[in-house]
C-alpha cells in the first residue's frame, strides 16, 4: 500500500498543481457533485486545481469498510473500476466514467477514517 500512497500523492499534485486542501467542511467550487457521488459522512474540505484541472474532497467516514459503499455509488453513477486494493487498514480504487476519472482512497489515522476523492476531467 506504500507504493499506492506515493501514486496518490502524484495524482493529487497533478490534479491540483500545488493548490492547498482546506478543512472548511465544504466541497471546493466547481466540484462535479452531479457526476461524482460522495459516500455518506462528514465533508472535511477539499481543493480545486486551476481552470477545472481537478478537485479533491475529503470525507470523514465510519470505517474503511465504507470504501465498498463508495465504490458501489460510483458504479451506479456509471463509473467503471479499473483497479482496486484493500486491506484491513486502507483501500484504494481507480474509477472512470465518460467525463471523469476518480482516485478513491479510504484510510485511518489517529483522527479517524477519511475517504479522499481525487477527481480529474477526461
Amino acid at each position: 500500500m506504500a507504493s499506492v500512497a506515493g501514486g496518490i500523492d502524484g495524482a493529487l499534485d497533478a490534479a491540483l498543481s500545488g493548490t492547498g486542501v482546506t478543512s472548511d467542511g465544504k466541497v471546493p467550487d466547481g466540484f462535479p457533485t452531479a457526476d461524482v457521488p460522495l459516500v455518506d459522512g462528514t465533508v472535511l474540505g477539499g481543493g480545486a486545481g486551476p481552470n477545472g484541472s481537478g478537485w479533491v474532497v475529503q470525507v470523514r467516514v465510519a470505517s474503511v469498510d465504507d470504501f465498498q459503499a463508495a465504490a458501489e455509488q460510483l458504479a451506479a453513477a456509471g463509473y467503471t473500476e479499473s483497479a482496486k486494493r484493500e486491506d484491513a487498514s486502507s483501500a484504494f480504487g481507480l474509477f472512470r466514467s465518460e467525463t471523469h476519472r476518480v482516485v478513491l482512497t479510504v484510510s485511518g489515522s489517529k483522527d479517524g477514517v477519511t475517504a479522499t476523492y481525487i477527481v480529474t476531467p477526461r
